[in-house]
């Protein structure tokens, strides 16, 4: 009889053990673990959060528009994103305003081809609950220019043009670790050109979430984790326009093994998202 006990008691175990089988955990930037309730209360005492992600990973949008709802529960909120570009501004309050629906936004705005999925839920909410969402990335062409031609060729726009894009000149430090490794990952294949044609991204976000800063109000931006890794990218233009802006950076990485952190992915963000590898990508 006592084997059947034991054997009682390991089945139990072992299926709290399975029970427990999470798809990601949180991890501060020293790599100690924390909750998802410690990260939403440090929220809290931010002016900008940069909510880094992997575009292609679910439980990431999961999480994103869950922390926006719950902070919404707490404080006032303005929402932007990376995903949406600046000159799709109109086209984006028209749809917020319900002057045009879903199928005319998607004809007039060039939206990415997982926005269904991914970001129309952050959209959505936006609507319902009449918060301001800002297209923050500058227009892809102009980024792509600047790959091709230099900064200098951003010159030649016009003024109405200008008004998408951080204004000129715009600042770069080439030795930043971000734009260092960029070049250093092309290879033979780099140019110069790559990682300015990221900072102009970057600047632009920056420029635009400070101009829509609001007393009393937390700016959620939502944006590829490369962007504000290592506090760089976005953070480090935002710094510039707001010194003295309070910033929480989260990051997305992945791995086989969620239960420790690897040595290359502490220090990321103020709270780093450790997500199974084996999540479901959303395209």
């Amino acid at each position: 009889m006592k084997y059947f006990f034991y054997i009682i008691a390991f089945l139990v175990s072992f299926n709290g053990v399975a029970q427990d089988k999470l798809p990601y955990q949180l991890y501060t930037k020293s790599g100690k673990k924390t909750s998802y309730k410690k990260m939403l209360k440090e929220a809290g005492n931010a002016e900008v959060i940069l909510f880094g992600e992997h575009h292609d990973n679910s439980i990431v949008h999961w999480l994103q528009l869950e922390f926006t709802k719950d902070l919404s529960e707490k404080k006032q909120l303005v929402l932007g994103a990376e995903m949406i570009e600046a000159d799709n501004q109109k086209q984006l309050n028209q749809y917020l305003k319900g002057e045009i629906n879903q199928k005319a936004f998607d004809t007039l705005a060039r939206l990415w081809n997982n926005h269904k999925t991914d970001y129309k839920p952050l959209v959505d909410f936006a609507k319902s609950k009449n918060l301001t969402f800002v297209a923050a990335n500058i227009p892809r062409r102009y980024a792509s220019l600047v790959y091709k031609q230099g900064v200098e060729a951003l010159d030649k726009l016009s003024a109405e043009e200008k008004a998408w894009i951080a204004p000129l000149p715009i600042a770069y430090d080439k030795n930043l670790p971000g734009y260092v490794k960029m070049l250093k990952m092309m290879g033979d294949h780099a140019s110069e050109n790559m990682p300015k044609a990221q900072a102009v991204k970057d600047a632009t976000m920056g420029y635009f979430i400070a101009k829509n800063l609001q007393p009393n109000t937390i700016f959620i931006h939502y944006n590829g984790t490369y962007h504000s890794d290592n506090f760089e990218g976005i953070n480090w233009y935002l710094k510039r326009e707001k010194p003295s802006v309070k910033i929480m950076t989260i990051a997305t990485v992945s791995q086989k093994d969620i239960s420790k952190i690897e040595k290359e992915n502490l220090n990321l963000a103020d709270f780093i998202i450790v997500v199974d590898e084996d999540m479901t990508k959303t395209f």
